[in-house]
């Protein structure tokens, strides 16, 4: 994975994301793609009137912009990274997908579980990019500066489309690790059996485990966590959204439920 683009924006967590992308293009050769959007439309509340103020306050946060720019790519700097930066206005979602079309993962930050969201606090845009980014998604929790490629990682499977999809991309980061612990826990139909998939990473040389992991009355997503912090893994690789969004928003499910409460790194596939 070559191309990192990062997420760039004035949150709390920002230091964490830029920590991390610093690490793993440090481990794998990377360049980092910084994209930094300011949503002019959300600060458009009325089309008829204060339009200099609105205007002189799209300046101010221009000028913020400026100054996490500048701090941001001093760090790059001292650390000796490669990247490059780009600006833009307007919806966050679609410029990041849009730059995403070139990007081997897109590093955001987990969006933080509060009722009132602010300024300070990372967007909630992980699901949305997940769903249209055409690579995949790498959420960091918040405090996760680094990430060991060479350690043990779990890829959760349940033998769907997704999952599949998630492992063949998530590939270049399986081969480095120590171990791949292939983590079954599901009620749906089986598709592809952890066997056969088991057999594929075998192909590509590397060493696997599978472990079926009984729910014991426990939700899918925490049964995963649960997995996760018994095996020791480092991070988390999932096929997400096997069921559309819109019925995960309403009804809830083991992807939303896992942006909401994961405690690890997470490699997330649509």
């Amino acid at each position: 994975m070559k191309n990192l683009l990062l997420h760039i924006h004035d949150d709390d967590d920002l230091p964490t994301r830029l920590a991390l992308a610093v690490d793993l293009a440090r481990q794998m050769g990377s360049h980092i793609a910084c994209v930094q959007v300011t949503p002019v439309e959300s600060y458009a509340t009325d089309p008829y009137g204060g339009l200099l103020g609105m205007a002189a306050l799209i300046d101010t946060i221009h000028d913020q912009d400026k100054a996490v720019r500048l701090a941001a790519e001093n760090r790059l700097q001292a650390a000796g990274a490669s990247w490059d930066w780009h600006s833009f206005d307007g919806n966050v979602v679609e410029h990041l997908i849009d730059r995403s079309l070139l990007a081997d993962m897109v590093i955001l930050s987990q969006p933080a579980q509060t009722v009132r969201r602010t300024r300070r606090q990372p967007m909630a845009i992980v699901g949305d990019l997940v769903i249209h980014a055409p690579c995949p998604v790498l959420m960091v929790p918040q405090g996760c500066e680094a990430l060991a490629l060479n350690g043990p990682v779990m890829l959760a499977w349940n033998g769907s489309a997704e999952a599949a999809h998630a492992m063949r991309l998530g590939l270049p980061l399986l081969k480095r690790a120590s171990t791949v612990h292939l983590v079954e826990v599901s009620d749906d139909e089986p598709g592809i059996t952890a066997q056969e998939a088991r057999a594929w990473l075998v192909r590509h040389g590397i060493s696997v485990e599978v472990h079926e992991w009984p729910a014991k009355g426990r939700r899918i997503s925490v049964a995963l966590q649960h997995a996760a912090a018994e095996l020791g893994v480092h991070y988390l690789v999932m096929g997400a959204y096997g069921h559309s969004r819109l019925r995960e928003t309403v009804l809830g499910g083991v992807t939303k439920e896992l942006i909401a409460s994961a405690n690890l790194p997470m490699l997330m596939v649509h």
